[in-house]
């Protein structure tokens, strides 16, 4: 597959589990299981799209950026569950869904050391 295909996999997949993420902090409890559902999906689709588009665009070399990235990737994948199991925490939730997002944004454009 071409580099291309994997950073669209990637981009579009982290979308939806940012977006699903963010629609679970306000969500009934009836839609946990359809909507964890969703998300677990979109990320492992981020996972295999994020390797497969560092295999072939930096030949698997882990620089502190990319360790930075998975981690980022964790904690939003985390953030579906915590925010059905721990509603009194949605502001805390919120914010570091949205340090998540932001720090791995920055990881990609300025790729410190490299």
């Amino acid at each position: 597959m071409s580099p291309l295909l994997y950073s669209f996999l990637h981009v579009v997949s982290v979308l939806l589990l940012t977006g699903g993420t963010f629609y679970a902090f306000a969500a009934p409890a009836e839609t946990r299981k359809r909507l964890l559902a969703l998300t677990g999906t979109a990320s492992l689709i981020a996972l295999i799209a994020g390797f497969g588009l560092l295999s072939k665009t930096y030949q698997n070399t882990f620089y502190p950026w990319v360790i930075v990235k998975i981690v980022c990737w964790l904690g939003l994948s985390a953030m579906t569950g915590l925010a059905y199991r721990r509603r009194e925490k949605t502001s805390l939730w919120v914010a570091l869904t949205i340090g998540f997002v932001v720090l791995s944004v920055a990881m990609v454009y300025f790729k410190p050391g490299m």
